[in-house]
């Protein structure tokens, strides 16, 4: 395994799929790689469960070099298109959540990934759901101007 901070530039955010989680980490898969990673310590708790396999996770490189997971979009299941977004989850059944992408056409039955937290919504639907964590399309910048304005990366480890 190799670590994730020694192919991006410090704080810098990089997507990761979750294969399996723990309470004080998850393992991770992203560029062909398998990684354990620990969670930040803004990252909410019970972990185990609110991440399970196949979300998305955005890592960061912290102060001191570790790598850590900050941030996680659910895995759901389109279920309406119109007027917003219809999805459901297992954790939270039925959502209805706000694009990011409002040209996007989010389908009945596909995958898309799903998010709570960052402001202007209660809930975003960020993209489609996809094989390689790389080839994901969500909010990593918004995510970023999140910890920034709460004053969160001093805090991560």
């Amino acid at each position: 395994m190799t670590d994730l901070a020694d192919r991006e530039p410090a704080g810098q955010l990089r997507p990761a799929i979750v294969l399996s989680t723990v309470e004080d980490a998850c393992t991770v898969f992203a560029d062909g790689r398998t990684e354990v990673v620990a969670y930040a310590r803004p990252f909410p708790a019970p972990r185990t469960e609110r991440v399970a396999p196949g979300h998305l996770v955005a890592v960061a490189t912290a102060a001191d070099g570790s790598d850590v997971v900050i941030w996680r979009w659910f895995d759901a299941v389109v279920l309406e298109g119109v007027d917003g977004v219809r999805l459901w989850e297992p954790a939270h059944g039925t959502v209805l959540a706000q694009p990011r992408d409002r040209k996007h056409i989010y389908r009945p039955g596909s995958r898309a990934y799903l998010s709570a937290g960052l402001p202007g919504a209660e809930w975003w639907v960020a993209g489609t759901a996809v094989d390689r964590a790389e080839d994901a399309d969500v909010e990593l910048d918004e995510v970023q101007r999140f910890f920034t304005s709460a004053g969160l990366w001093e805090r991560l480890t």
